[in-house]
């Protein structure tokens, strides 16, 4: 999808529970007497439930936290890493959400849970309209080829004793996508001319291709399945400068022509920028600030997200940003603060209220789909 499909940027998440048959920015409902012309044409029901589901989120977390258990000792009492702490987001059909924070903070984490990579600790987490929390791993599994991800690093992520025509086949021969083995080859070959690779790629190993060619190979295995939705965990992080913009070029080619959903996860704020539809900004296991990608880099309500954003290198050396920068460590997981998380580093913090009450995450002004947990937003 193009960036210029920013502008039907879906509406906000809390107003309407899970399951309902309420969602966040559903038509208007025509008058009783009012003819076919009041809905934009003559639709029959079958048509209505599909709008419908394309209305719905096909991605929805509600209240999910991931927590990592940590002994101390032989005999030391187990304490709990908060990596991911009560986080509520959706993602709609063919749209990206952009996450941003610093490392550490519970991005990677995030994603892998929203995928039941990792088993959420509480919380609910619904896919197209089906809770799968709760799901075993057998049915799970016909999900799986909804359901994909592209890892940060695409050395260790590739088996380097497979070749790439097995690492890609090897999703269409476990979901049986394909007939028989010629079938199959010829749709490793159709995926890897896709992703800009040549077929003889195909009898090649990890080890002999770059790592921007290595990152397509990774892009090729996650569609090899045909998915909806795409957790891209920094998939541009490791690869070089140059590499860089290929990459992003190429899975926005791909999600206008597959109509992908992507959770874009990722420290280049200016790559979120451009990718993201909405932006989601994370500390300490936490959202503070979620809003369409052009509302939140123009008006930067949260301190935290005006401190990250202004780290942004300006490329005109005539001109200087003035640089917000933050006093002390972020806090361990282990040991979060009372209050607003981000308190004990926050310029703006008010004793006695911001230490020990926590802000809820809400719009400041209604239907502006901008939301902010802080008590002392910037105007």
């Amino acid at each position: 999808m193009s960036k210029n499909g920013k502008e039907t940027s879906p509406g906000t998440a809390e107003d309407a529970p899970i399951g309902s048959e309420v969602y966040w920015d559903p038509p208007e409902a025509p008058a009783p007497d009012a003819g076919p012309d009041a809905t934009g044409g003559s639709e029959t029901k079958d048509e209505d439930g599909a709008a419908a589901k394309e209305r719905r989120p096909l991605m929805h977390a509600e209240r999910v936290s991931k927590l990592f258990p940590v002994k101390k000792g032989l005999f030391g009492r187990t304490r709990f890493v908060r990596a991911v702490d009560g986080v509520s987001l959706y993602v709609r059909h063919g749209e990206t959400l952009g996450l941003v924070g610093e490392s550490g903070c519970g991005k990677s984490t995030l994603g892998r849970t929203l995928l039941k990579l990792l088993e959420p600790t509480s919380g609910r987490i619904v896919f197209d309209g089906r809770d799968i929390t709760h799901m075993s791993h057998r049915q799970l599994r016909p999900l799986r080829r909804r359901m994909q991800i592209i890892f940060q690093d695409p050395y260790s992520s590739l088996n380097p004793r497979m070749t790439v025509r097995s690492i890609v086949g090897e999703a269409l021969s476990v979901h049986k996508l394909a007939k028989d083995a010629a079938e199959e080859e010829a749709k490793v070959e159709a995926l890897l001319k896709r992703v800009g690779l040549r077929p003889e790629a195909m009898k090649r190993y990890p080890h002999e291709f770059s790592g921007g060619q290595r990152q397509r190979v990774g892009i090729a295995r996650a569609l090899a399945v045909e998915p909806d939705f795409i957790v891209c965990d920094e998939p541009i992080s490791a690869l070089d400068v140059s590499i860089q913009a290929q990459i992003v070029n190429l899975l926005l080619d791909l999600q206008d022509e597959f109509k992908l959903s992507f959770l874009f996860i990722s420290h280049d704020l200016k790559v979120v920028e451009y990718m993201s539809h909405r932006v989601a900004v994370m500390y300490l296991g936490k959202l503070v600030e979620v809003a369409p990608a052009e509302s939140l880099y123009e008006r930067r309500l949260h301190p935290y997200t005006r401190a990250l954003l202004s780290a942004i290198p300006v490329p005109d050396p005539s001109k200087r940003r003035l640089r917000v920068l933050l006093e002390g460590d972020v806090p361990s997981p282990m040991d979060p603060p009372t209050g607003c998380a981000f308190h004990p580093r926050c310029p703006r913090a008010e004793k006695g209220k911001c230490d020990t009450e926590t802000p809820l995450l809400a719009e400041l002004e209604k239907g502006s789909r901008h939301r902010v947990a802080c008590f002392h937003p910037h105007d």
